[in-house]
């Protein structure tokens, strides 16, 4: 997310790290090297002409300039710049009323994501303990109320739908009033989209908002169409109300432009981040995190909050057991790389770190993990379990049934003898709780 335009400002701001003493003209030769990699992220113009006035006005000041580390303060100005760009803070989230459903409307053209969209905040909040129902509104495409069932199906939430149905007005009054009589915490109501914005569409989901009176009308948008998108929103917020945005396909936008543009351009936040095409990979959004991973400083809350809702935190105990007795195998090996996995592409995991920085050369090859699974999926139990019993003919068996080379399968017995040893120093409680790492 974002790899384009934190690279560029991480170059920028290499130049003025270490540097004792910086003069005005050194401050307004960064901002306008700023400017250049925001327009090329494909920021709006007149959002990029305010924030670098924002930026300027603090930095350019004598306390800054005299400082002994003035270059690390305007990488602080410039995060905090951006937090408020990006809408602050505080962020207030849905509310759920004692008498009745919480509703969120989703809206936005065809193809931005929004079916996919409504089926990753039906599985967020039930995740969260809601009772969740889906409502299939979308009667233009048929193939939105069957996307959108299976969908439903998949993550076990219920969906009120009617193929026969030719009003979505009336069939949104009915998914209300179900949801209403049936005791649900949330109503989430995916509505028709178009090819483009046009006049049917506004109206047609104008009334379906005044019908159900959402507590939440949020505007799905596709994070890669950049001032499009914002182009998009701002036909939307004229003629319907807005609460927030869905931005997708954010793991595919290495620009950023709308995300940087939107709030100062149409006013309300951005509310949730899609990340990949699973029904997971939906972050709410902070202001101040996604500031921290556009400026190369990690986020790692967000990669906390990940692994609290994804990872077996029995599995991680069990394994904590097994490495106390120095009973780390092959099996357990396994196991580990499947749940860190669960945590999304291991560059994006990377990037969140904070203090660590790839080399731009550098890749994180995912077909590596793969290839380790089949290797260890290709051996027996008995050679899970005791590594050393896998002699040539069978180093020979395991590279074929695996699709790899007994080169590789060396070299993975090696990588996993070597881990043992390591993980021997901390076996048997000698040297206290494990890392946090390991646990």
């Amino acid at each position: 997310m974002f790899e384009e335009l934190s690279d560029r400002l991480t170059g920028v701001f290499r130049k003025l790290l270490g540097r004792g003493r910086l003069g005005e003209q050194d401050v307004r030769e960064t901002l306008r090297e700023i400017r250049r990699v925001l327009l090329e992220a494909d920021v709006n113009l007149a959002v990029v002409r305010e924030f670098l006035r924002a930026v300027e006005e603090r930095a350019v000041g004598a306390d800054l300039l005299q400082s002994v580390t003035p270059g690390q303060q305007i990488i602080k100005i410039v995060h905090d710049e951006l937090v408020r760009l990006l809408g602050g803070t505080q962020q207030a989230g849905t509310q759920f009323p004692s008498n009745r459903a919480a509703t969120i409307l989703l809206a936005g053209l065809q193809g931005s994501g929004k079916t996919t969209s409504a089926a990753k905040l039906a599985r967020y909040w039930k995740g969260r303990g809601k009772r969740v129902l889906l409502a299939a509104l979308d009667l233009n495409r048929p193939a939105a109320i069957d996307q959108l069932e299976v969908l439903g199906r998949s993550i076990e939430v219920p969906v009120h739908l009617d193929r026969e149905a030719k009003d979505a007005v009336a069939l949104a009054k009915a998914a209300r009033t179900r949801a209403d009589r049936e005791g649900f915490d949330l109503l989430i109501a995916d509505t028709a989209g178009r090819l483009h914005v046009d006049e049917a569409l506004m109206d047609e989901v104008a009334r379906v908002q005044k019908t159900l009176e959402p507590h939440e009308s949020y505007l799905v948008l596709d994070g890669m169409t950049g001032q499009d998108a914002v182009s998009i929103a701002e036909s939307f917020t004229k003629q319907l109300r807005v609460t927030g945005f869905v931005l997708t396909k954010m793991d595919g936008d290495a620009r950023g432009g709308a995300a940087l543009s939107l709030r100062a351009v149409c006013g309300a936040p951005i509310r949730y981040l899609g990340v990949g095409e699973k029904l997971d990979g939906l972050e709410p959004f902070h202001a101040d995190r996604l500031a921290s991973r556009i400026l190369g400083m990690g986020d790692i809350l967000t990669l906390v909050e990940r692994a609290q809702e994804r990872l077996d935190l029995s599995k991680a105990e069990a394994l904590e057991k097994k490495l106390k007795k120095e009973r780390f195998t092959l099996e357990d090996f396994l196991g580990q790389i499947q749940e860190m996995r669960k945590l999304g592409p291991l560059e994006e995991i990377v990037k969140m770190l904070p203090g660590v920085k790839l080399p731009a050369e550098a890749k994180v090859d995912e077909r590596e993990l793969r290839r380790t699974e089949a290797m260890i999926r290709s051996m027996t139990p008995e050679e899970r379990d005791r590594p050393a019993i896998i002699n040539g003919s069978r180093r020979k068996r395991i590279a074929k049934g695996s699709g790899t080379t007994v080169q590789d399968v060396n070299r993975l017995l090696r990588q996993f003898e070597q881990m043992q040893t390591m993980l021997k120093r901390f076996g048997g409680g000698r040297r206290g709780k494990l890392p946090i790492g390991l646990r």
